[in-house]
């Protein structure tokens, strides 16, 4: 059986294996608890067995006398500003994000539009559901359907100060939009005609059949990249499923990784207001260069977009995120957010009356190299800290999140996925042989 994942980032696993409807109808009264019994909004992205664990957590909530609002296939950042936004206690995410498709996961949202810290997690986790009472039959919960969080969600996008509503509509810019036949089918092409934009669509089917590998890292969107190059589009965007990340294809049919997200949002982002940025501990070095450029500090957090998100909080941050594609702008929420992330993009390029790879070319060049090893029943984490911090003696550590390694001119971080049962190794150099070369010696150091 594979392992049911618990973390900041939700309950997580394979429908059928490690992730039962036994456990999401218990999970989901816990949650209901939780909320105080209260309203919940849930939505969720296209996966098929998105729809079954609809019908169980509205079950196990109405079963102690939640009211459940259907939201249907949205982006899982719609739903939490929709939280934010109602009269809501709570809401419910059904969606694994980046994971293949026989995967799915339940995203605990709190009643302020955020997802669960550590320290909410720990109390969620301290009720025991197995004294969770349910009402009785006229006491139960009720369902209702809200047909506007997307419409309310793109709204809202439209209004935001960065946002150069007409600029961009004067540019006609030509975009090739892949969702990957995600929740991002529902809103994307929209959004992005809104702001007047010809729009050639990659798998806007919500149907569940990823088109691609779901994460929208640079190997995996060759498609958009030939798309770009017939079309000879201005830009191409490529999201996840749940649509918190976004990824870039250049005008000249280039991905550009999803570090050149953030560091591209942070860049336009400073340049109009000055202030702190967040990142996690596994983002590049981009963000301390854009940094530096603005003379503005970058916080590190753990890996996790709550953590980024506090972190921002507590410094004030204008602007944050992560190196896997998501952005985080405060003026609208402190969660990540696809759809807002494009129309950054775009801004910023009416703005400069450039096109992207001319920014892109600005932002300052790391090549980062990513592994991961499977999590055995004879691996000890501990050791292997004990290990690392021996042979980089000389080296300045970060034990915020697993270890890393830090060095003025890279960094390997190795730390346990919260959302697979892997350890995660990264790093970051001046070229990739370099980086392949630190991830190697933590591969050593494993055996």
């Amino acid at each position: 059986m594979s392992k049911l994942m618990k973390s900041v980032s939700g309950i997580r696993g394979i429908v059928g294996d490690s992730l039962t409807m036994d456990l999401v109808l218990k999970y989901a009264k816990q949650f209901g608890e939780f909320c105080n019994r209260g309203k919940i909004l849930v939505g969720r992205d296209s996966r098929k067995t998105g729809p079954m664990l609809f019908q169980t957590i509205s079950a196990g909530l109405m079963s102690i006398g939640c009211d459940v609002v259907n939201l249907g296939i949205c982006p899982t950042p719609t739903i939490l500003l929709e939280v934010e936004n109602t009269d809501a206690d709570g809401g419910i995410a059904i969606t694994a994000s980046h994971n293949p498709k026989e995967w799915n996961a339940l995203k605990l949202i709190t009643g302020k539009g955020t997802f669960l810290n550590e320290k909410q997690a720990y109390d969620f986790w301290q009720i025991n559901p197995n004294e969770i009472e349910e009402n009785k039959w006229d006491e139960i919960g009720k369902i209702s359907q809200n047909s506007k969080a997307v419409e309310n969600h793109i709204k809202r996008i439209l209004s935001l100060s960065h946002v150069h509503v007409d600029k961009i509509k004067e540019q006609r810019y030509k975009v090739v939009i892949d969702s990957t036949n995600g929740a991002g089918g529902v809103m994307s092409p929209a959004l992005l005609k809104r702001l007047g934009c010809e729009v050639e669509e990659l798998y806007s089917k919500t149907n569940g059949e990823f088109s691609r590998q779901p994460e929208p890292s640079a190997k995996n969107l060759h498609d958009l990249e030939m798309k770009m190059k017939e079309v000879n589009a201005d830009i191409g965007f490529a999201t996840d499923p749940d649509v918190d990340r976004l990824s870039i294809v250049s005008d000249q049919g280039k991905a550009l990784g999803t570090e050149f997200t953030l560091g591209l949002v942070e860049d336009y982002i400073l340049s109009r207001k000055k202030g702190n940025i967040a990142t996690n501990l596994s983002s590049s070095m981009i963000s301390d260069k854009i940094a530096e450029k603005y003379g503005v500090e970058v916080f590190r957090s753990k890996v996790g977009e709550i953590n980024v998100a506090d972190k921002m909080k507590e410094h004030g941050c204008v602007i944050g995120g992560e190196g896997n594609g998501g952005i985080i702008l405060p003026e609208l929420h402190f969660t990540r957010d696809a759809p807002m992330a494009m129309a950054l993009i775009l801004s910023y390029m009416a703005d400069r009356k450039s096109n992207i790879s001319n920014l892109a070319a600005k932002i300052p060049q790391f090549i980062m190299y990513k592994t991961k090893v499977p999590i055995t029943k004879d691996m000890d984490f501990t050791k292997l800290k004990k290990k690392i911090k021996n042979f980089f003696a000389l080296q300045e550590f970060d034990l915020t999140d697993g270890i890393k390694i830090i060095d003025p001119k890279y960094w390997i971080h190795v730390r346990k996925s919260g959302t697979e049962p892997i350890i995660r190794i990264y790093s970051e150099s001046e070229s990739l042989k370099m980086s392949k070369k630190l991830v190697k010696k933590i591969i050593d150091l494993l055996s």
